[in-house]
């Protein structure tokens, strides 16, 4: 979609600083954009391509200090970045949408479709199934009997929702993800394992996204659940019974135990492991290969393995690279 400077300044609360009637219809970074392109300035170490850019607009802002020389366009907004958010959001809607049942496709008996609902070719729908309005299922997805997949709800291709799993609304589940494979369940018997059987299911909450070949084990008994408006990258493990809370975000190659409780609005950095049947609290951060073994309270910030405080992380790593030369000096003293 093609917009101006003066109709981007209104949708963001911003104003303009150069040729209002500047029209920009793509978005590049502000190293590679060229004329048309829009880009943005939210990281300062970004601010020397201002002079050099050949964006025609640039949304930067309230207190980034211009160059005196450049050819873009400025459009100053409280927030660069949410506004880049909130104008990529509206592009992506703007796209045409698949629409209608592709062939061939199985659907099983008791199911309900929604008129609007986009099924693409070789996808499976099994007995009892509900999907909700708007709802896209992209081509190669599974969908198991007596599932539930909320309205607007997207399922990229192969997806696989396990039988008895709910997906809530707006959700967005991308290819090669599994939604209720069984948890990791074996009982020890006279030197072998036995199965114990998976009988519980998994509840995804409103506006989850889970990223490419992400696995959510099916509870034991009662449900894994993930809450509201959390987002999961690629890769991640979350095991059975686990319950997560609203609004939380996991880096790729994530892990998470059975039965382990996590909060609200926690940020977990990639490759972090929880091991099983802890609780973490609200509001904490973790950095990118932490390990926790333990309970966690609220509004920590926590890294390393085990985890500790970030600046007693620190302090450790500092100490770590001294042990050669401190383990030397004890050397020389004792001679």
């Amino acid at each position: 979609m093609e917009i101006s400077a003066k109709e981007l300044a209104a949708l963001c609360g911003g104003t303009v600083e150069g040729d209002e009637n500047a029209r920009v219809s793509d978005f590049a970074k502000i190293e590679e954009a060229a004329e048309g392109d829009l880009s943005f300035i939210s990281n300062p170490k970004y601010a020397h391509y201002a002079a050099t850019t050949k964006a025609s607009i640039l949304l930067v802002g309230q207190d980034f200090d211009a160059p005196k020389k450049m050819e873009s366009t400025l459009v100053r907004v409280a927030d660069p970045y949410s506004s880049l958010a909130l104008l990529m959001r509206m592009a992506d809607q703007a796209k045409p949408r698949p629409q209608g049942i592709e062939q061939p496709v199985a659907v099983g008996e008791g199911s309900s479709l929604p008129d609007d609902i986009y099924l693409g070719a070789f996808s499976y729908i099994g007995k009892n199934v509900k999907i909700g309005p708007g709802a896209m299922i992209y081509p190669q997805v599974f969908v198991g009997d007596g599932c539930e997949i909320g309205s607007h709800s997207i399922l990229y291709p192969g997806v696989k929702i396990y039988a008895g799993c709910r997906i809530g609304q707006r959700c967005i589940i991308h290819s090669g993800a599994v939604v209720g494979a069984d948890g990791f369940g074996f009982a020890p018997v006279e030197g072998h394992y036995e199965k114990i059987p998976q009988m519980g299911g998994v509840i995804i909450e409103d506006d989850v996204e889970i990223g490419a070949n992400t696995t959510i084990d099916r509870a034991t008994f009662g449900n894994t659940v993930i809450g509201r408006g959390t987002k999961l990258d690629n890769l991640i493990q979350i095991a059975h019974n686990v319950r997560v809370g609203s609004d939380n975000v996991f880096a790729a190659q994530a892990g998470v135990a059975g039965s382990t409780r996590i909060g609200n609005r926690n940020r977990v950095g990639g490759q972090c492991g929880f091991a099983g049947h802890i609780s973490i609290g609200d509001d904490n951060e973790f950095g990118a290969q932490s390990g926790m073994h333990t309970n966690v309270g609220n509004r920590q910030r926590l890294m390393g393995y085990p985890a500790v405080e970030v600046m007693q992380f620190a302090r450790n790593t500092v100490n770590i690279k001294r042990l050669a030369e401190f383990l030397a000096g004890q050397k020389r003293n004792k001679k």
